[in-house]
């Protein structure tokens, strides 16, 4: 094995991408979510939402390897990244992106040293290639001409995609957000899922994404999972527009219509 894939190369568009198997998540004794079954598909934008404290970021941090699950297994493509070692798993994790809640930007570094610091890490090229890519990421979330400006001296919103261009800036096959629109005003939550419909349709990345904001999950998403917290499991999983029409769970039912009651049949329809 060299790559993280048993057969040396991602899952064809369309096919089993990320599988999660019989996933329990917990800390010590108390299980969090318990028996998680679910398919991301290649080039899904695949969103986990839920409730407050339901586990939606532990599941995150569950797929990236930093943290391990209590039972069950994930798997990509065929390759399980549970059972790994450390040595096959840092080969995978070169291919995956992560966009964290706040940024994550090196504060003192500039925002091309931060996107060019996974650049100088694992590949070979010169210091005037990476800027060059550092420049093209940041113009690509529509930061050009940024590059010497410190985290400091810029906005919340531009915070977050220049942590989005340093994510992208090994070209990953995987792209994993933790609550991106979180602290946004409306108009910068809407760039936002923009730039990651851009990114799906330019990389062809597979997109996971942490979030409960409605807006972007109906904007962006074609595939989720909901975990409920009263139950501690997952009680849908699947297209949240069509959640939306068709889930008759009322926990499910009520997060994504925001509490507007189930229509009874009645029955001549």
């Amino acid at each position: 094995m060299t790559d993280g894939y048993t057969n040396g190369q991602p899952p064809a568009e369309g096919e089993p991408h990320i599988v999660v198997r019989n996933l329990t998540m917990a800390y010590g004794s108390f299980v969090l979510m318990r028996d998680l079954n679910f398919t991301v598909r290649r080039g899904d934008i695949f969103i986990i939402m839920g409730g407050s404290g339901c586990g939606k970021s532990t599941l995150l941090r569950h797929l990236i390897g930093l943290k391990e699950p209590a039972t069950g297994e994930i798997f990509y493509g065929n390759f399980n990244f549970t059972r790994a070692s450390l040595a096959e798993r840092e080969r995978l994790l070169r291919r995956f992106g992560v966009l964290y809640q706040g940024g994550a930007l090196w504060s003192s570094m500039t925002l091309a040293e931060n996107i060019g610091l996974p650049l100088s890490q694992f590949t070979d090229l010169t210091p005037a290639q990476i800027r060059e890519i550092a420049s093209l990421k940041l113009a690509f979330v529509g930061l050009k001409g940024f590059e010497d400006y410190y985290p400091s001296q810029i906005s919340g919103g531009m915070q977050k995609r220049a942590g989005l261009a340093r994510a992208i800036a090994l070209d990953p096959e995987v792209l994993f957000f933790d609550e991106p629109s979180a602290g946004l005003d409306p108009v910068s939550s809407r760039l936002l899922d923009d730039l990651i419909l851009e990114l799906r349709a330019s990389l062809g990345a597979t997109i996971v994404v942490v979030t409960h904001e409605l807006a972007s999950i109906f904007t962006i998403g074609n595939n989720s999972v909901f975990l409920d917290a009263e139950t501690r499991t997952m009680a849908a999983a699947g297209d949240p527009k069509e959640l939306r029409e068709k889930s008759t769970n009322p926990h499910v039912h009520q997060f994504l219509t925001r509490g507007e009651p189930i229509m009874e049949s009645s029955g001549n329809a």
